[in-house]
């Protein structure tokens, strides 16, 4: 059987041209993780609605579930891979709350083919959309590492040809599968500036993630001018903005690749509760540096409230039970809620307010002694609903309890806590995101976390 061209000699053709390179295998990592983040934050997701096409090597480069959801799309894995993946596409990285997905969801649409010996395991990844087109690759012999991008119509036709020789002596269905997709595009139009906007894009992406930092004295012989002070603060916030990123990007390929693993049927109880148990903490740890990237982004380019739209926030509510249930149970904390019945819908953003409940849930247990039982309390309060968090079924009095202690800012976004020796969001900043929400949060020593959100039809309070 004629076996087609390997898919290190579609690297090949992407690479002619392109100056040899001179990178290390991290810097090109680096340099690999920005420019799949400028791909899809700054030109696929601004396209919506979306429809177009991917190919890709050895996992899907793609991880917003917005794009999986709306392009097709091919994926070689290496075998063992591909054995423990059974008939469904993994879990992938990209979702917030890490829960799994509806039965009655729509699956990401990528087919899975097996990678030969030869093929290498290098990432690549071909993209058509009928306004944007582009390959991706890494390749060279070690120390001489390069990141190559192409745009040009010819090269991509090149890459084009060689899957589709590939295809067709090994999956001949996938074959007549990726031609349709690509008729159903139709004419393919390239912008001749793409590569002129993106490689800057990539550049300031770069700059952020810089991995060289340079500490400034705490202590200043003299006071900074005003305006040095805001130039620091924006300095500040672009940094923390990369450091987040840097963290989620490998927890997000890590959860992945436990995803994949926990799909095996043979796995051991044990092994499989370890597992379940690390790809919550990546889960948990995404959606907090999530936040920090979110809250960052608010103080440095503060924006309008958003257009806020009716939210079911009891159902909202009984849907993330079970997981905030297992998130405490790590921590040996309980749940309880008490939510009234037959409450009116309020105006938020519901694909936000996912997130901002699970980071205000780990601002307020981090503090609690094991033991403790958390209560979620929703109830009417005039023109709004009240969500309460407290603390119930505090341990057996003789318990040993950690002292309060007020947590230490660490800029405008983030605020140091001594008793639990963890990095949260400042009140500043949690205060702001639930403002974008279109909700107030109060929070008092003793008494726990308030927020209040308007009804939906409810004529707007002063000072909301």
């Amino acid at each position: 059987m004629v076996r087609g061209p390997s898919l290190h000699r579609l690297r090949q053709r992407l690479a002619e041209g392109v100056p040899a390179g001179r990178g290390d295998e991290d810097g090109v990592r680096r340099q690999w993780w920005a420019a799949l983040a400028t791909l899809q934050e700054d030109f696929l997701l601004p396209l919506q609605p979306l429809r177009g096409l991917w190919i890709a090597s050895p996992l899907p480069a793609l991880y917003e579930p917005e794009l999986l959801r709306q392009l097709r799309g091919w994926v070689w894995t290496p075998p063992e891979v591909g054995s423990v993946l059974e008939d469904r596409p993994p879990l992938l990285p990209g979702s917030l709350t890490g829960q799994a997905r509806p039965a009655d969801a729509a699956p990401p649409g990528f087919e899975r083919l097996i990678l030969d010996e030869d093929d290498g395991t290098d990432p690549f990844l071909l993209l058509f959309t009928p306004q944007f087109q582009v390959a991706m690759a890494l390749e060279g012999e070690p120390q001489r590492r390069r990141l190559i991008l192409r745009f040009d119509p010819a090269t991509l036709a090149d890459a084009l040809r060689l899957v589709d020789e590939r295809l067709h002596s090994r999956s001949p269905e996938a074959a007549r599968q990726l031609r349709s997709a690509l008729k159903e595009l139709g004419a393919l139009r390239c912008e001749e500036n793409t590569a002129l906007t993106f490689w800057p894009r990539l550049g300031e992406r770069l700059a952020a993630m810089a991995p060289s930092i340079t500490l400034q004295p705490v202590v200043q012989t003299q006071a900074p001018r005003e305006g040095g002070q805001a130039a620091d603060a924006r300095g500040e916030l672009r940094l923390l903005e990369a450091l987040t990123h840097e963290v989620r990007t490998p927890l997000a390929t890590i959860r992945t690749l436990i995803r994949l693993l926990l799909r095996r049927l043979d796995l051991p109880t044990g092994v499989r509760q370890r597992l379940e148990q690390i790809d919550g903490e990546c889960s948990e740890q995404i959606d907090r540096f999530g936040l920090i990237f979110h809250a960052a982004e608010l103080q440095r380019r503060p924006q309008p409230r958003q257009t806020l739209a009716r939210t079911d926030l009891t159902a909202l509510l009984y849907q993330l039970q079970p997981l905030w249930e297992r998130q405490l149970g790590r921590r040996e904390l309980g749940l309880r809620y008490e939510i009234e019945p037959h409450l009116p819908p309020v105006l938020s953003d519901p694909s936000l307010m996912e997130t901002m409940f699970g980071g205000l849930i780990d601002r307020f247990t981090r503090s609690l002694p094991a033991g403790s039982t958390m209560l979620v309390r929703l109830q009417p309060a005039g023109s709004r609903l009240k969500l309460q968090l407290s603390c119930v079924n505090p341990p057996a009095e003789g318990t040993a309890a950690p002292t309060a202690a007020a947590p230490s800012a660490v800029g405008p976004v983030l605020s140091w806590d001594p008793l639990t020796g963890s990095l949260q969001l400042s009140h500043q900043a949690t205060q702001q995101i639930f403002h974008s929400l279109g909700g107030r949060l109060t929070e008092r020593a003793g008494q726990g976390l308030t927020v209040f959100f308007p009804l939906a039809g409810a004529p707007p309070q002063p000072g909301a």
